[in-house]
């Protein structure tokens, strides 16, 4: 979906925050608030963006958060696939470097991080190693990076 310069300006708006009204977006961009709501619906359903609530995993009762890289063989598709069903995984992406797969997971503690570990992503079909950067201390975390 190409992205026009209102567009741009209603996804800037909604990253500063996600819960601005539409009638304020309206004002900083020059629509209606009809024609905001209209274009925010469209842009979600075109997968362009989505609003959601970010937490903090720590004050939710998550106290280990860690990236894996993984080293696999063959089709990765598969291997992404079955990763991204897995509720501890925020996301995947298949890289060009050192690893094929990079995986950043939330778990409740160091036990459940080793039993997502050793039981379930090296049994991955596929899989065929892996490194653990666990997190000790998180100093930033955004989601805006505004758009081009």
């Amino acid at each position: 979906m190409p992205l026009d310069a209102v567009s741009k300006g209603i996804i800037e708006q909604l990253q500063r925050d996600g819960r601005m009204p539409y009638a304020a977006i309206g004002k900083a961009v020059g629509l209606s608030e009809a024609a905001v709501r209209q274009r925010v619906q469209r842009l979600i359903d075109n997968g362009v963006m989505q609003i959601v609530a970010v937490t903090d995993p720590v004050q939710l009762g998550f106290a280990r958060q860690a990236m894996i890289g993984i080293h696999a063989e063959g089709d990765l598709d598969p291997i992404a696939e079955q990763l991204a069903k897995m509720s501890e995984v925020d996301y995947v992406i298949l890289t060009a470097g050192s690893f094929d797969v990079m995986v950043e997971v939330v778990c409740e503690s160091d036990d459940h991080l080793l039993e997502l570990l050793s039981k379930r992503i090296r049994a991955i079909d596929g899989v065929r190693g892996t490194e653990s950067f666990v997190y000790l201390k998180l100093h930033k975390q955004t989601y805006s990076w505004g758009v081009r």
